[in-house]
């Protein structure tokens, strides 16, 4: 198993609740985790059905057998289960009690909101990061690999082709959750809302186009939207909102969680054919949003990005705030040469809004950071140090 950084928040984290909650989509590594990291801890596995009709008979009889110490996977199958485990750890009042997992964000934050609301730590697991792949020494030959083959760790445990993996990812994600769990029944313009998705990758969303060339209403485009997002097969990176007296974008831009998962759903099976796309600029952006985004959640904290957009067009490609201050202002470049040019945007924004120079940022997918009059040049495989240092550095 490749170590995960959100080990420590985790293990921080049961010394401060008595319930921590760990999400995810399926298969980033949530159960190796868990059973590797907590072996004190017995695991209980509520997909198995007759464990599950055991739970869902009779609650306080299974919590009962299962009470102290016990990691319960795919919780979020038995949500009569929540009421009862509020009742357990308000009775003993002890930290480190239970370790709740599952797949399925949107059921499971549900059943938490309604039970279990300030008793839990809640904390997200995505798969894994370049850090994490590099640091194992794992990491594929370029960057341009890497993006394809993605941060599912079946990828590194096996000898697999992305693009055969995601192929059965994809399947295994619409049958389980999108047909048997969530109620989906239109599932061929499902799975075409989600190619249309990759296609707009970096993009505004646009509920409107999406709906039309999809064949579908505006308001199941917006539907299977919320679901993508809370079920961790996208991500909707929000517009920076304080003024600056400038008429800004409102609306977020589209990236997924995992850029294997969108390369194989453009076809993208080879870094050569990576190169020669015209997606590769918008792949490698979402490649950098997912390294701060996955570097966060490794610290158990919200990732609180953005991006900068004016009605004129300009733009910043993320926004690093803390307490409504940007602390870094990052520029992305696909090319492997640095260019002072890239510079170009963020020399002029950054003087408008204040940004000091030592914020200012251009990440490429070349191999020399270096210190320029401009701001910070940072290759892609070394973001991994800047974001293990922190705003600080």
């Amino acid at each position: 198993m490749i170590p995960r950084k959100i080990t420590t928040s985790l293990k921080r984290s049961l010394t401060q609740f008595p319930i921590v909650s760990l999400t995810g989509p399926r298969q980033s590594g949530k159960t190796t985790l868990l059973r590797n990291e907590f072996p004190d801890y017995s695991y209980v596995l509520l997909e198995d059905p007759d464990v599950r009709a055991f739970a869902q008979d009779d609650p306080r009889a299974f919590l009962m057998l299962h009470a102290n110490h016990v990691i319960f996977d795919e919780v979020q199958r038995v949500p009569e289960l929540f009421s009862y485990l509020q009742g357990q750890v308000d009775e003993t009042g002890a930290v480190g009690q239970y370790i709740l997992s599952g797949s399925q964000n949107f059921l499971l934050m549900d059943a938490i909101s309604q039970s279990l609301a300030g008793r839990v730590a809640i904390r997200h697991l995505p798969p894994l990061s370049y850090c994490e792949v590099k640091a194992a020494g794992r990491q594929p030959e370029s960057v341009e690999a890497w993006v394809v083959r993605g941060g599912y760790p079946r990828l590194y445990d096996i000898d697999m082709a992305p693009a055969e993996y995601y192929s059965n990812y994809i399947q295994t994600y619409i049958d389980r959750d999108v047909r048997s769990e969530l109620g989906v029944v239109k599932i061929p313009e499902f799975n075409r809302f989600v190619t249309l998705c990759a296609t707009r990758i970096g993009n505004l969303v646009n509920i409107q186009s999406l709906a039309a060339d999809c064949g579908i209403n505006m308001r199941t485009a917006k539907d299977w939207l919320a679901l993508l997002e809370q079920s961790f097969i996208i991500r909707l990176l929000r517009p920076y909102h304080h003024n600056y007296g400038k008429r800004l974008i409102k609306t977020p831009k589209l990236y997924f969680e995992d850029t294997g998962l969108a390369c194989s759903l453009l076809g993208i099976d080879t870094a050569e054919d990576l190169i020669m796309s015209s997606y590769r600029g918008a792949l490698f952006e979402n490649a950098v949003v997912c390294e701060f985004t996955k570097e966060a959640l490794s610290q158990g904290k919200v990732p609180d990005f953005y991006f900068w957009r004016d009605s004129a067009g300009r733009e910043i490609d993320l926004i690093v705030d803390k307490a409504g201050t940007i602390q870094r202002a990052v520029e992305v470049k696909a090319s492997s040469t640095y260019d002072p040019k890239s510079f170009s945007t963020l020399d002029k924004l950054g003087d408008e809004l204040g940004i000091p120079v030592s914020a200012r940022e251009v990440v490429y997918s070349g191999d020399l950071s270096l210190e320029t009059k401009h701001g910070l040049v940072r290759a892609f495989a070394d973001l991994s140090k800047k974001l293990e240092q922190g705003e600080s550095s």
